[in-house]
């Protein structure tokens, strides 16, 4: 039954606007004399407004009670203006009957209307709920009250025409003449109990805001401060009709402050309207003081001289305007937000932590204020690391609860996600902090550095231990290599030299092939050191340099093969040994994928030497790198040699556009000079190592 639920709310909500103009094109046109003195009321800016606004409300939520109390009250104002300006009508037409019969459904539309709207809106605002079990002795005094009017008004004996407002008495076929001595009496006791239900109404709101959370006390500040400044404004209204209105538009703004509230949309401005406000009239109350008192005082010290007066006056309050502005807004932020309302003095009291710290101190630090700025529950940092698409964990540092749906905040630092940030439910205090997103984007760029610097740590403790464990495991190669190899070689080798001395008298030919035996096996020596030698450092290196060398590994393109191309831009001969060998080998990977998978038909290999990095560029026209892709042992391998000499390795190309590897090493510009080689000398001749004549 939602479409029909929605159906009679839009029926409500084109028909009381509808009632509502007719009755005021009816009041335009009475005459003067049967005008009433004030046409338009609350109650007509409530049949306009309210049943729009339920309609609204219904069309999102068709069970909702509170949008129906709107509705149902909406109407009732809308029937009350258009029955009392069809009673006026009859009455100036001179049918007076009829214009007696007409007041009771005004009646009637004004008992509805106030009940509904004066009374249980806030008594059952946001949630469709009574506070307790106890509001019900509430809800009984306005029925009650508003129930002895309406009936008081029903019975009404006829007032004589001496003192009546219009031209002739409105006949009322119930009068009871007998209620005429007392009529006046329960007037008091009716509108005394229907003022004192108004303030409790109210009430009901203001102590469901204290004792609701934080998202609870946001939804009720809305109607609770459209409320208490209508029933304000009323109040005064009563006193003086000049000034009534002001409780027209503050009617107006209920239905707002509950759309507002019951549909939780764009919630996150009430402390910031209330920040405004108290700020706006703070300044408008002092300044106007001072601005006043000074004037005030300038003329009486300096009688005469109005314009030097005013211009003093003017000078001393634009000296105190922004002083001011500074302490009120101050003020209102402890108020609203505790000590910690400005994000920047949370940024400088984090800029202090950081600097007495290190970086797994710090990024607590971070957190401790983050939370507090933030007065949430509990907040978690996440630092992640590793390669593309296999982030890990590496620091998880938390203060407090997050709960089970946290809210989450991307740690990014220059382009780069270095990790994640986990916002917890707030905590309980006067109001939810609207500048939560001021405080994260203050604070957030902060812990962004904090987590790259505690990844760089991690990395750098992981290069540690990857060279340490890269290093003994080289030792232990080489060890069982010595061993299990060179060393039983020359060990077979020396017991064959023995057998030669013992048989080289007795038998010649024993110890000549034994002789044989032991010339093989110096072959077998030679080749284990040099595997040795080639597993240190590619020879190939020192045999032709690092352009050539390249240049080699490229090779002439073979027919199945792609066309590589080969181009060297500066000079490669001074440069460090760990940066040849690593430019060498991710060359070599590189250029073994390509061939592998890349199906390409031209591959480009650039080697540029800058004043203070070497740069290697390959890339090819195959296929390109998958979106699906996982980096294999190839790309992590070039990785590792790249980040080791604190370098950049960047892969890229999408399907069908090729791929391009782009690795840039750090050269000091000041290398160290080359080291001398020696070279054995023929015998009788020995040459000195090679040394520059300049």
């Amino acid at each position: 039954m939602a479409w029909a639920a929605r159906a009679v709310a839009a029926v409500l909500a084109v028909v009381s606007p509808v009632l509502v103009v007719a009755a005021m094109v009816t009041f335009a046109w009475l005459p003067k004399e049967w005008r009433l003195p004030e046409t338009a009321t609350p109650l007509t800016a409530a049949g306009v407004i309210f049943p729009a606004v339920g309609a609204f409300l219904i069309a999102h939520r068709p069970r909702l009670k509170l949008a129906w109390l709107m509705c149902a009250g909406g109407l009732g104002g809308a029937v009350h203006d258009f029955c009392q300006a069809m009673m006026l009508a009859s009455a100036a037409r001179g049918d007076l009957a009829l214009a007696g019969f007409l007041r009771f459904p005004a009646q009637v539309g004004w008992a509805v209307s106030g009940l509904a709207l004066e009374m249980l809106l806030p008594l059952y605002s946001p949630d469709g709920r009574l506070p307790s079990p106890r509001w019900r002795a509430v809800v009984l005094l306005g029925v009650v009250s508003i129930g002895a009017e309406t009936a008081r008004q029903f019975m009404r004996p006829d007032p004589p025409l001496v003192g009546y407002p219009l031209p002739a008495v409105i006949h009322n076929p119930l009068q009871v003449p007998a209620l005429a001595p007392y009529y006046s009496t329960l007037g008091i006791l009716t509108w005394t109990a229907i003022l004192a239900t108004l303030p409790l109404a109210a009430l009901s709101m203001l102590l469901r805001f204290r004792r609701a959370d934080p998202v609870g006390r946001r939804q009720i500040g809305w109607p609770l401060m459209a409320f208490a400044g209508y029933i304000v404004f009323m109040l005064v209204s009563v006193v003086s009709l000049e000034l009534e209105w002001l409780s027209i538009l503050w009617a107006t703004l209920i239905p707002i402050a509950m759309v507002f509230s019951v549909m939780r949309y764009r919630l996150y401005g009430i402390d910031t309207i209330i920040s405004r406000a108290f700020v706006a009239a703070g300044l408008l109350g002092v300044v106007a003081g001072v601005y006043f008192g000074v004037a005030a005082l300038s003329s009486l010290l300096v009688s005469g001289l109005g314009q030097i007066a005013g211009l003093a006056a003017a000078l001393v309050t634009g000296a105190f305007f922004q002083p001011l502005r500074r302490i009120l807004q101050r003020a209102i932020d402890r108020l609203l937000y505790g000590p910690v309302g400005d994000p920047r003095v949370l940024a400088e009291r984090l800029v202090q932590e950081l600097r007495r710290g290190d970086p797994a101190q710090a990024l607590a630090s971070v957190i401790g204020v983050l939370r507090e700025g933030l007065a949430v529950q509990g907040v978690t940092v996440e630092v992640t690391g590793g390669e593309p698409g296999q982030q890990v964990s590496l620091v998880s540092t938390a203060s407090g609860q997050v709960g089970d749906s946290p809210r989450e905040v991307p740690l990014v630092w220059h382009g780069e996600r270095v990790g994640r940030l986990l916002v917890g439910p707030p905590a309980p205090r006067r109001f939810p902090a609207a500048h939560d997103e001021r405080v994260l984007a203050t604070l957030v760029p902060y812990a962004a550095d904090v987590a790259h610097a505690l990844r760089m740590a991690a990395d750098l403790q992981r290069s540690r231990e990857r060279i340490l464990t890269t290093r003994e495991e080289e030792r232990r190669r080489l060890r069982r290599d010595l061993h299990d190899g060179l060393g039983q070689t020359l060990s077979g080798m020396a017991m064959t030299i023995n057998m030669a001395r013992l048989t080289l008298k007795s038998s010649p030919e024993t110890a000549d092939g034994l002789l044989r035996e032991l010339r093989s096996g110096m072959d077998a020596v030679t080749g284990d050191i040099r595997q040795l030698v080639h597993g240190l450092r590619p020879p190939v290196l020192d045999d032709l340099g690092l352009a050539a060398a390249v240049r080699a590994l490229a090779g002439p393109a073979a027919p199945e093969g792609p066309a590589t191309e080969v181009s060297v831009e500066g000079d490669l001969t001074d440069l460090p040994a760990a940066v040849e060998v690593a430019v060498y080998r991710i060359a070599q990977e590189a250029l073994t994928n390509v061939r592998r998978h890349a199906r390409a038909t031209r591959v480009r290999v650039e080697l540029r030497r800058e004043p203070e990095a070497l740069r290697l560029l390959i890339a090819d026209d195959g296929v390109g790198l998958s979106p699906e892709r996982r980096a294999g042992v190839g790309l992590t391998s070039m990785r590792e040699r790249t980040a080791e000499l604190g370098g950049l390795c960047l892969v890229s190309g999408g399907p069908g556009e090729g791929t391009t590897v782009e690795v840039t090493l750090p050269v000091p510009t000041a290398a160290a000079p080359p080291v001398p080689q020696h070279r054995t000398a023929p015998a009788g001749r020995r040459y000195e190592p090679a040394t520059d004549p300049h």
